[in-house]
């Protein structure tokens, strides 16, 4: 069966939603995540994805997945669907 795709919607400075929200050039804070496999959580947590970093939108692939992050310093290429679990609040 088919995958449906998740409707993308711009968030402007101030507002809450998800990693895979954001546009080229956001920039966000993290406010958590809720996945329910603890290995794919520990994983991103390993990579530096926690409460309170700040992550900017780097680069989208030319078709949509993965995306370059940038974090502490460096960047990061993360899969669509484990964006989907990241909860943000917009900053820029």
């Amino acid at each position: 069966m088919r995958e449906r795709r998740r409707q993308r919607r711009r968030l402007r400075k101030g507002e809450r939603g998800h990693l895979i929200d954001l546009q080229k050039g956001q920039v966000a804070k993290v406010l958590g995540l809720h996945n329910d496999s603890a290995a794919v959580r520990r994983r991103l947590f390993d990579m530096g994805i926690t409460s309170g970093v700040e992550i900017k939108i780097k680069k989208i692939a030319p078709l949509g997945d993965p995306i370059d992050i940038e974090l502490r310093g460096y960047e990061l290429c993360i899969r669509k669907k484990d964006m989907e679990t990241i909860d943000i609040e917009v900053i820029e």
